[in-house]
């Protein structure tokens, strides 16, 4: 089978290697999309995702559809159309028995943060835990199904930003996860969210998700003290400093896009005078779930796909993923 492995910085290949039989409690997919992350394109321009490096050749992608191409169970037929939370759990520790993605010990699909590295998706076909299968529907194309990975992310923010129903929401950039933010917040109920961004592009997608004001922060600020809750997607540190301004006295940040691994310029004087919470957020639980429902009912979430680049044009497809007025989410075709 073809597989696609990040061997360092901008050196990828498309390498052929056996087709392998699924294990005890296996099950072998057949990779139709592969969604292109930001932990991906860090891996491929830098050879490393914040701390964790590339020390053997790499398959990424950990945002996937596909179907299944062996149960040797019998459980699920061929064909059935499937995604995969890509989450493997470590040890429960104290303090956070309630919070599995939390434990020490786990590791995700496509990441070198454990030696092997955990191998992705970004191959014809890929080895899964029955466990982590979650099946489509069967009305739900593929290709938006490959979005129920970082949607559940979105969701997961929500999640700890708590109850948002009937509540002024802002989300600070409209990247794909920035994206996805916005249709999480009106799914939950909020009254209304303004999104902001340096590109107009992005800004027209949020609003085709239903944001009902955008704000080219090249052109204008958002009002200060004016939302109960703001999430940062932009992973700017500039931005973090918007967010404590724009907050409202008492109200909530959640910090979801991951913020270089060093020290950085933020403004938070404002943070203690108006007793703002500052949350961070990592990955998701169970919320892919909620995910799945979520995009079966709601087709605005295709426009969230911008690309679908095959495989062999994977470079090609780093490129375009970087680019943000060009894209939002891309896909790689199988």
């Amino acid at each position: 089978m073809k597989a696609l492995f990040i061997h360092a910085a901008e050196d990828a290949r498309l390498e052929d290697v056996p087709t392998v039989e699924p294990g005890e409690g296996q099950v072998r997919l057949k990779v139709a999309y592969v969604g292109i992350c930001g932990s991906d394109l860090h891996y491929y321009y830098n050879g490393a995702n914040g701390a964790y490096v590339i020390t053997e050749p790499l398959i990424p992608g950990h945002e996937l559809s596909a179907v299944v191409d062996l149960d040797p169970s019998g459980e699920l037929a061929p064909g059935t159309p499937v995604t995969v939370h890509p989450a493997r759990y470590g040890t429960s520790a104290p303090g956070i028995e309630d919070r599995p993605h939390l434990w020490p010990g786990g590791d995700y699909l496509g990441s070198a943060s454990v030696t092997p590295h955990r191998q992705g998706a970004a191959a014809e076909y890929l080895m899964i835990e029955r466990a982590n299968l979650r099946v489509l529907p069967e009305s739900l194309p593929l290709e938006r199904g490959a979005l129920a990975e970082p949607l559940a992310v979105s969701l997961h923010a929500v999640t700890i930003a708590g109850d948002v129903t009937g509540k002024d929401c802002l989300v600070l950039g409209a990247g794909p996860i920035g994206l996805l933010a916005v249709a999480s917040l009106l799914h939950r109920g909020a009254a209304s969210v303004h999104v902001t961004d340096v590109r107009p592009e992005p800004l027209e997608r949020a609003a085709a998700l239903g944001a009902q004001r955008t704000i080219l922060v090249t052109e204008e600020t958002p009002e200060a003290n004016s939302y109960d809750v703001v999430l940062e997607c932009s992973a700017a540190p500039v931005s973090l400093s918007s967010a404590v301004q724009a907050v409202r006295p008492a109200g909530i940040i959640v910090q979801v896009a991951i913020l270089p691994d060093q020290d950085i310029p933020v403004n938070l004087a404002a943070l203690v005078s108006k007793e703002v919470q500052l949350r961070g957020t990592q990955r998701f639980d169970v919320e892919i779930d909620e995910a799945i429902t979520l995009l079966e009912g709601d087709a605005r979430f295709d426009a969230v796909v911008t690309q679908t680049i095959p495989l062999e044009r994977a470079e090609e497809a780093f490129a375009t993923a970087r680019d943000a007025s060009r894209s939002a989410k891309v896909l790689l075709a199988l």
